[in-house]
């Protein structure tokens, strides 16, 4: 068992301790210290032993099955591991290295600081059930055909032995009292998990003729989905105690703006923003819908387009949406395709249907692998009424479907995957990523898809609200006092969503903080177009200008930003 140092004291100390966790190499106490690719090859490495999930999911299937260490040795080990990383990576002075591992350097900091963040200041592992989601997502070893189905079932039932002792990690990490939200989608991942491992692994697994194997599934797989419903049922448990008490505060929501994307200014001025970008959305909604529905108020505009669901379901709707997305990316040249690869759409597993839609995208160390966009169906605990409304409308999906794959996420890890730092593959700024697929969602509309169609444009402009209201709610909910009810009530009328989406956006804003970022990369990256543009040419260099953005993986923007530009003019947004 590690004690815990005081992490103020000597650099040798520090150097001395990433010897003891994984053998890192010190560089105060060495004459030769490593190189810096030398450093960053170390840091994955030893990251991925704290995170086998994470490394298995990102294609070194080496860690297939193991789980992390939740203990609270574990957590530990990870909190004295990444600082002692910190000041290690420090110790590499700018004019050691050259522009582009001081880039990297700036990158690996930032991973660093958002862990620290979620570990040490927001206190994570003891409060939020979605800190354990990722890594318990099974998904991969079931649908992505990364090696033949027997030796993917053999890693699926090591990772559901691993399951009962995670589980009970869990329940002694999480400290009640809970926030409401919490316990909710808690219950969602638990449950969810426990059904996914008895109908969807059990019938892809169930074609291996292997008797061994099925024995070892019989035996492990109840096991596991017994350890997820008790947790679910715990939770439940705590919910005479549940609480409100989900905000970050003013502080160290700020905190988790520098520490994960670098950004640095008044939350005044960031609503200041976020407030401006809803109501240029909203004018241009009163606007569209004179065009659409001259008679009818803006509400009944919106649930006119609504209305046009999709005759075979979203996900036939969604597949025909992708050929269109491209062939238009294609003829419009707004960027390059660097590869022939299709995304895939499929109906979203239980345990992830909090979210509406997202993609799977295979890890940097996959090769030839499908990405599958999925669309998540309604809850059936809903009423009939919700239930129907919470399907997209065609237009509305249209921009899920941008954001999502043509040229969003999918399109985006095209090039991610092509860039040279592999820390650049593997750590994602949340800003970046949702900010580049938000942002996607209106370049197509400015490119001009389906030639200025009203019923088009309210479908992103449905798009854009939404976020615009998480920016919104997010700052509320963890900064100003705004209740959940609150944040539901401006989704359904700012936003015009439906009641069931209206509840499950709001719960998200409590839970995931970080959700302003669609709106937050987005304008950045639209601050960003405009300055370079400007120098290169206008908007006939914004196919050099998407290359050049996307070149870089997908680390925090502001960093792109000094890149692109040479320094940080109009870093304050």
């Amino acid at each position: 068992m590690l004690r815990t140092i005081n992490f103020q004291g000597s650099r040798a100390i520090v150097a001395i301790l990433a010897l003891l966790l994984f053998g890192g190499q010190p560089l105060a106490a060495s004459k030769s210290a490593p190189n810096w690719e030398a450093f960053v090859g170390e840091f994955i490495e030893h990251y991925f032993q704290l995170h086998p999930a994470f490394a298995a999911n990102a294609g070194r299937h080496e860690f297939d099955g193991k789980l992390p260490d939740w203990s609270p040795e574990g957590l530990a080990r990870q909190n004295q591991w990444l600082t002692a990383q910190r000041e290690l990576a420090t110790q590499y002075p700018d004019a050691s290295l050259k522009p582009s591992a001081r880039f990297e350097q700036k990158h690996l900091l930032t991973v660093i600081d958002e862990e620290l963040f979620w570990l040490q200041s927001a206190k994570s592992p003891a409060k939020n059930p979605l800190f354990y989601s990722q890594a318990l997502d099974p998904n991969f070893y079931v649908t992505r055909p990364y090696a033949p189905l027997d030796q993917r079932l053999h890693a699926f039932i090591n990772y559901a032995t691993n399951i009962p002792k995670a589980a009970a990690q869990i329940r002694a990490n999480l400290k009640p009292p809970l926030p409401r939200s919490y316990i909710e989608v808690g219950k969602t991942i638990f449950t969810g998990l426990a059904t996914f491992y008895e109908t969807d692994a059990k019938t892809t697994c169930a074609v291996v003729d292997n008797p061994e194997l099925q024995r070892q599934f019989d035996t492990a797989v109840p096991a596991a989905a017994k350890a997820m419903r008790e947790l679910a049922d715990w939770l439940e448990q705590q919910r005479g105690s549940a609480n409100d008490d989900f905000a970050l505060g003013a502080s160290r929501f700020r905190a988790m703006l520098k520490a994960s994307e670098g950004v640095d200014v008044p939350l005044e001025l960031l609503e200041k923003m976020g407030r401006a970008d809803l109501e240029r959305n909203l004018a241009a909604l009163t606007e569209e819908c004179k065009q659409y529905a001259p008679s009818a108020s803006v509400p009944e505009c919106v649930a006119k387009v609504e209305a046009q669901k999709p005759a075979d379901g979203a996900v036939a709707e969604a597949h025909r949406q992708l050929v269109q997305l491209k062939a238009f990316l294609t003829e419009k040249n707004l960027l390059s395709i660097p590869s022939q690869e299709d995304a895939t759409v499929a109906e979203s597993p239980p345990f992830k249907r909090w979210n509406s839609a997202y993609i799977d995208i295979p890890g940097p160390f996959e090769h030839a692998l499908p990405s599958i966009y999925y669309v998540a169906p309604p809850d059936p605990a809903w009423s009939a009424a919700e239930q129907a409304a919470y399907v997209p409308s065609k237009a509305n999906l249209l921009f899920i479907s941008a954001h999502e794959v043509w040229p969003g996420h999918f399109l985006q890890h095209l090039h991610a995957d092509r860039t040279a730092s592999k820390l650049g593959q593997l750590f994602s700024s949340y800003a970046f990523s949702e900010g580049w697929a938000h942002y996607s969602e209106e370049l197509m509309w400015e490119a001009g898809l389906n030639a200025g169609d009203a019923q088009t444009h309210i479908g992103q402009l449905l798009n854009a609200l939404l976020r615009n209201v998480r920016f919104l709610s997010a700052l509320g909910l963890h900064t100003q006092g705004m209740t959940v009810e609150a944040s539901e009530k401006m989704f359904r009328e700012q936003a015009f969503r439906d009641p069931g989406t209206a509840k499950q956006q709001a719960a998200r804003g409590t839970f995931d903080p970080g959700y302003l970022n669609y709106t937050l990369g987005k304008l950045m990256i639209r601050k960003l177009r405009e300055d370079w543009s400007a120098s290169h040419g206008g908007r006939a260099a914004w196919k050099s200008f998407h290359d050049g953005f996307l070149s870089y993986g997908a680390p925090p923007i502001p960093l792109i930003r000094k890149a692109m530009l040479g320094d940080d003019r109009g870093s304050d947004l």
